[in-house]
């Protein structure tokens, strides 16, 4: 049984728009009465993410957010690491502090939890008739490369490895032994996933409302080389020898 979701957002420079999340989490009810616990993990912003967050909590104190300032600036897998530490819930999912990901589908990811089939629910970009700004050709043939080379390493058979909603059971997270501080996260934690004993990985379609370069994304071309590098390091040395 879940009573609590542990929602972690690594932020760096989302002072424009993590209001905007953290308002759209407000609003989603999660089945069940699952409670809502928001960790939130500012990267060392060089914006006013930080006194927005401050004001908002102090406009919104039921909400029992945490916030967590980073000294500097690590990147958004080492903020992901911080938040894990704090999470308190049975579960836990990274939530990005921008509006790609809609916080009314974490019931969709919830469901094979609760109907007691999965440990680890990715919600995947590239399934269902959700709907999906159309945005770079490239950048989603990069996707789908990286998806199907981690899919040959690990032997698991997901359509969306780099997807951000990844809900995960919280013991199970907290026990990987996560190095990477930047994108490298998605490809580490998929394939230290792959390898914990019986562990059931599930997967649901969910939609998708990208960013522009000019809106704020962050992602580039050296972190798909990033990752290549973390595919490879994370399944061929299991044990991080290099």
């Amino acid at each position: 049984m879940i009573k609590k979701l542990s929602i972690l957002i690594p932020a760096y420079n989302e002072g424009s728009t993590i209001h905007l999340i953290l308002n759209r989490i407000k609003e989603a009810e999660l089945i069940n009465n699952i409670e809502k616990e928001i960790i939130i993990v500012n990267d060392c912003s060089t914006d006013d993410t930080e006194d927005v967050v401050k004001n908002y909590i102090a406009d919104n104190p039921s909400m029992g957010i945490v916030l967590f300032n980073q000294r500097y600036n690590q990147g958004k897998g080492a903020a992901i690491h911080k938040a894990i530490d704090l999470a308190t819930g049975e579960y836990l999912i990274v939530q990005d502090a921008d509006l790609e990901y809609d916080p009314r589908e974490y019931n969709v990811l919830l469901k094979p939890i609760i109907d007691g089939f999965a440990d680890v629910v990715y919600g995947s970009r590239f399934m269902g008739g959700k709907p999906h700004r159309i945005l770079f050709f490239w950048h989603s043939i990069g996707n789908k490369f990286l998806t199907h080379l981690s899919n040959m390493f690990t032997n698991i058979n997901l359509t969306d490895m780099e997807t951000c909603y990844k809900l995960i059971k919280s013991d199970i997270a907290k026990s990987l032994p996560l190095k990477e501080k930047r994108f490298g996260f998605e490809p580490e934690v998929t394939a230290k996933l792959s390898r914990v004993p019986k562990i059931r990985i599930y997967e649901v379609g969910i939609s998708y409302y990208g960013r522009t370069f000019e809106e704020g994304k962050k992602i580039g071309w050296k972190d798909g080389f990033r990752a290549i590098y973390c595919i490879i390091k994370y399944n061929l040395w299991p044990n991080d020898r290099f």
